[in-house]
């Protein structure tokens, strides 16, 4: 999925990123499913921005992180997560 350019007032500091998550079940090369469905633990998101102290993602990096992680913020009609990185489980790699 191409990251969709949200125009960002948002800017995270320390170890914070903003992710946008994303509404599909995921299917990686490998065969992995990644439910979409509210029962699922997990939800997938593209990173759209970074704090100086969170290493190892990058804007435009698609994630897996907990449900309940960070807290919803809306921006410009969308909405995106804001959580440390630390919340992050895994990168996706499609």
């Amino acid at each position: 999925m191409e990251p969709r350019r949200i125009d960002l007032s948002l800017e995270p500091l320390d170890d914070y990123v903003v992710v946008e998550p994303t509404d599909e079940e995921t299917e990686t090369r490998t065969g992995l499913i990644i439910p979409a469905s509210d029962e699922a633990g997990c939800r997938t998101g593209i990173v759209t921005a970074t704090g100086a102290d969170a290493e190892g993602v990058a804007p435009g990096d698609k994630v897996l992180f907990p449900k309940e992680a960070g807290w919803d913020v809306r921006l410009g009609g969308a909405s995106v997560k804001v959580m440390r990185r630390g919340e992050l489980i895994a990168r996706v790699h499609d």
